[in-house]
């Protein structure tokens, strides 16, 4: 059953997160990183980010290959941004491997030293449009 409210969409998806998701999500919650607030699975229009730091209106994507070159993410990536919130999208194998360069490129973003589109092999980001 496909479930078309985003916040009853954005529960269910709290209980299934995949592994990348999981392994972040030890670093961003309670405040552990920077003492930045994050939440999961937030629903930002039709859509749902995997993390948000709500006061910095950053949002973090963990993404698997399926999201290279993806239509559908620039176009969700573009709202986002046109809300005012930046996008960071960075790769399920980073996450894993290297979650530590992972967590000071999220720092990086929060502390607002990350203002022109990056895009590289490891992360793309995509500024607020305000």
């Amino acid at each position: 059953m496909a479930l078309s409210n985003p916040t009853a969409r954005a529960r269910a998806l709290r209980q299934q997160h995949n592994p990348a998701e999981a392994a972040l999500w030890v670093v961003l919650r309670n405040r552990q990183l920077g003492g930045h607030k994050f939440v999961r699975q937030y629903p930002i229009g039709p859509y749902i980010a995997d993390f948000a730091c709500r006061s910095a209106r950053l949002v973090v994507e963990v993404d698997g290959s399926q999201h290279v070159d993806s239509a559908h993410d620039r176009k969700r990536d573009a709202f986002m941004a046109g809300l005012g919130y930046a996008v960071l999208r960075v790769p399920s194998v980073s996450v894993l491997t290297r979650r530590s360069d992972v967590c000071d490129t999220i720092l990086t973003a929060l502390d607002g030293r990350l203002r022109q589109p990056v895009s590289t092999l490891d992360l793309t980001y995509i500024p607020a449009l305000t």
